[in-house]
């Protein structure tokens, strides 16, 4: 019996592995066939010259869609609006009866209001994206914009009487923004988009020599690896500071970009921080980590920061 058993384990394993590994499952199936459907770009390209044109990359409009003010990205938190709104209307419209007509109409326009400046935050985060994850994102998008024209056409057939052709709009719509929703969630918990992209970078407990001291010149951006975290050393008026060298941001490496003063600005997206860490200018929403370091017998060394 047991052999039997063994045997119906190797052959299920062979015939998963007989096509290059475990297929995905199907909902993220459908996310890779988005991300491959290079006939996007053509769309994507235009649109996003058209975003950073209204909104540029170094710009107080910037920051207040990115969500630098409020340390966290700020598209996440108005979709919680919109679909909420747009949830509880669905539900008084099929459970609500009569006297939950009036709400459900306002909660439909409330959907659509707070659409707007989601849509904006969303747009501003999308125009810094490549690729697959770009592609999804457009359809996110479209998807988003479809939604909303569901619920304004609804709104509007609500507003003329025509109730129950309204609530099929609304329904229609809420299936769109479910599907949009979903993408959303796979760009940022599949593909790490609007991330702390530091979260899970740990320098060592203890003091660890990563460069000798006379490589590192004054006002000049070092990179080392203290236990394969990337390090960004600066000597700056004979004071060494060091921070996360990946940016937390997009990923990209600090020490590519540009020292003023006691600023380093990232060479992707135009973020900057003080060298202490913190976020001068996003879109960076996340300050960036820093190290504990000191110069000892010729050697740059650092550790993690102990906690202030």
């Amino acid at each position: 019996m047991r052999s039997l058993l063994m045997l119906d384990r190797e052959r299920a394993m062979s015939e998963a592995g007989a096509g290059g590994g475990l297929k995905p499952p199907a909902p993220e199936a459908i996310a890779q066939r988005i991300e491959g459907l290079e006939a996007l770009d053509a769309l994507a390209e235009p649109l996003q010259k058209g975003v950073r044109t209204l909104v540029p990359q170094e710009s107080p409009l910037k920051d207040l869609l990115s969500g630098t003010w409020l340390g966290h990205p700020l598209h996440p938190p108005l979709t919680d609006v919109v679909v909420g709104a747009w949830t509880s209307a669905l539900l008084l419209d099929l459970v609500g009866g009569d006297r939950g007509e009036q709400a459900a109409d306002r909660l439909v326009a409330a959907g659509i209001l707070a659409a707007v400046p989601t849509a904006a935050a969303g747009l501003s985060d999308w125009a810094e994206l490549r690729g697959g994850t770009r592609r999804v994102g457009t359809i996110h998008a479209s998807g988003n914009v479809s939604a909303l024209v569901l619920h304004a056409l609804s709104w509007t057939a609500r507003r003329r009487g025509q109730r129950g052709r309204g609530v099929v709009l609304s329904a229609l719509g809420y299936g769109v923004a479910t599907f949009s929703a979903w993408l959303g969630g796979h760009l940022s918990f599949g593909k790490g988009v609007g991330v702390n992209q530091t979260a899970f970078e740990d320098a060592p407990s203890g003091w660890t020599p990563v460069l000798d001291e006379a490589q590192l010149g004054e006002d000049q951006l070092i990179r080392a690896l203290a236990n394969g975290v990337g390090v960004l050393l600066v000597r700056k008026d004979a004071r060494i500071s060091a921070l996360a060298d990946r940016c937390s941001h997009r990923g990209c490496s600090l020490h590519e970009g540009q020292l003023n003063d006691d600023t380093v600005t990232c060479p992707c997206h135009g973020s900057t921080f003080r060298l202490d860490g913190s976020v001068v200018k996003g879109p960076a929403t996340a300050p960036q980590p820093r190290f504990d370091v000191r110069a000892s017998e010729g050697k740059v060394e650092i550790r993690r920061a102990e906690a202030t």
